[in-house]
């Protein structure tokens, strides 16, 4: 069986979790609990072409809101 995160030839989301963190996620699966889709169904080179203009910051938000308290 290939690996249903590397098919090219699949359909796939975005997730993003609470933390705001994203993730490529074979359309067929079940999405897990915490995640919501913010992009797709679409082509895996789609989900990863959103991934990287919309994932900048790769920290997680309760990292980032430690970190800006701390000032």
């Amino acid at each position: 069986m290939a690996n249903p995160f590397e098919d090219p030839d699949a359909t796939y989301l975005v997730l993003v979790n609470h933390e705001n963190q994203h993730s490529l996620w074979p359309a067929f699966a079940e999405i897990p609990a915490g995640w919501t889709t913010t992009h797709g169904p679409t082509t895996r080179q789609s989900c990863l072409d959103h991934i990287e203009t919309t994932w900048t910051d790769m920290r997680p938000t309760s990292l980032i809101q430690a970190m800006a308290d701390a000032r």
